[in-house]
């Protein structure tokens, strides 16, 4: 079955779970071995996920915000570094088609090649920049020869790596000082990936380094103008909390099933009937909700408002990226909590959990920026 083949969100969802399902089979072996979800990517493609935020106008489904975080929700609850590898092209195939900010011709040949499965992320964090949303400028520099630009450069955490056809990447025009996002063929020469990922965390990101050595591009291939650290509101960028909620939500999950069936012979019955254990469950139960509606109402506002409404929410959508990852990271404790000594064996699912939640932290919009952005927009309100 394909995505395509159903027309609610309701069967999608069904479809999508059972995907998931597949993607907590394969989650252990790939944490373990530190590798790549290989399988679960072409699961995505084979069933035309990859294309779903292709808009309309393409011949695509144009699905709104709202069911792309219900759908990478879902596939995180079966494993968090597939759902945040795959919510990169999704958001950016989706932002794409509603800012309308490369050349026609440019977006209709990426929107063809994500009809036949290509996939895309793009490439702006380097290690003497750190984090571009702080606005250091690129050090990956391009030089025009002719009708052609030469780019090179190293980029980091370049996720999904092992098996984007594109990289949009970041890179400083020698002579203007002006930045651009050039996209690049993975085909093309003087493209490497490095293999450097070690995180503990979201292991299965493949979030490699990419080295681009004299890499020639026609002009056109120029797709965006970029100013450093400062991209307006994206609400696509939703797509990183929904991950964690997921994450959360399979850990509470676990949590409620363990305590069910564990029965120590020091009481009668299983701990699910303890009252302590009871409070943990509804304090997590608390979170989850509190988590879902701030995630699920901004959402609704973004595919509601216009080009203009969405420029001032900027702020809205930096607090729900900080409200919902840090309560993902609660959640997970309490979960750890309910399990005891247990939840630490590398056997035990909420140890990768635990790791993968706190990965969060270090996704845009970073916790200290968005909680000057909220003081500011206070002030000035007021």
């Amino acid at each position: 079955m394909r995505f395509q083949d159903f027309k609610s969100l309701e069967e999608r969802l069904e479809l999508m779970t059972e995907l998931s399902g597949r993607f907590l089979t394969r989650a252990a072996k790939v944490d373990e071995e530190g590798s790549f979800p290989f399988e679960n990517i072409a699961d995505l493609k084979e069933t035309g996920y990859t294309s779903l935020t292709l808009p309309k106008k393409v011949g695509g489904e144009g699905i709104s915000l709202y069911e792309l975080v219900r759908l990478q929700e879902c596939i995180a609850t079966g494993d968090g570094p597939t759902a945040l590898s795959i919510g990169w092209h999704m958001g950016i195939i989706q932002d794409l088609g509603e800012k309308n900010s490369w050349k026609e011709s440019m977006f209709e040949m990426i929107c063809n090649e994500v009809k036949e499965g290509a996939l895309i992320n793009n490439c702006a964090s380097e290690p003497q920049t750190g984090s571009p949303t702080r606005g250091g400028k690129p050090t990956t520099s391009a030089v025009k020869e002719g009708d052609y630009w030469i780019v090179n450069g190293r980029k980091t955490f370049t996720t999904m790596s092992p098996v984007l056809d594109y990289f949009n990447v970041t890179a400083t025009i020698q002579e203007s000082g002006e930045v651009g996002y050039f996209l690049i063929p993975r085909s093309t020469p003087g493209v490497e990936i490095q293999e450097t990922w070690d995180s503990i965390a979201m292991k299965g990101t493949g979030s490699h380094d990419l080295v681009l050595t004299n890499v020639k591009i026609s002009e056109e291939y120029l797709v965006e103008w970029f100013e450093p650290g400062n991209k307006g509101s994206s609400g696509w960028l939703l797509h990183i909390p929904a991950c964690y909620l997921g994450i959360a939500q399979a850990a509470q999950s676990y949590a409620i099933n363990f305590a069910k069936d564990y029965s120590p012979n020091s009481i009668k019955g299983s701990i699910i009937d303890i009252p302590t254990v009871q409070q943990k469950i509804g304090e997590m139960e608390l979170e989850l909700m509190k988590a879902r509606h701030f995630l699920y109402s901004v959402t609704k506002q973004w595919d509601q408002s216009n080009e203009v409404e969405r420029n001032q929410m900027k702020p809205e959508l930096g607090a729900v990226k900080l409200a919902v990852t840090n309560a993902a990271i609660k959640i997970v404790d309490l979960a750890m909590r309910v399990v005891g000594a247990r939840s630490l064996s590398l056997k035990n699912p909420l140890q990768r959990y635990y790791r993968d939640v706190r990965a969060g932290l270090h996704n845009p919009p970073m916790d200290d920026m968005t909680i000057m952005l909220l003081a500011k927009n206070a002030i000035g309100n007021r």
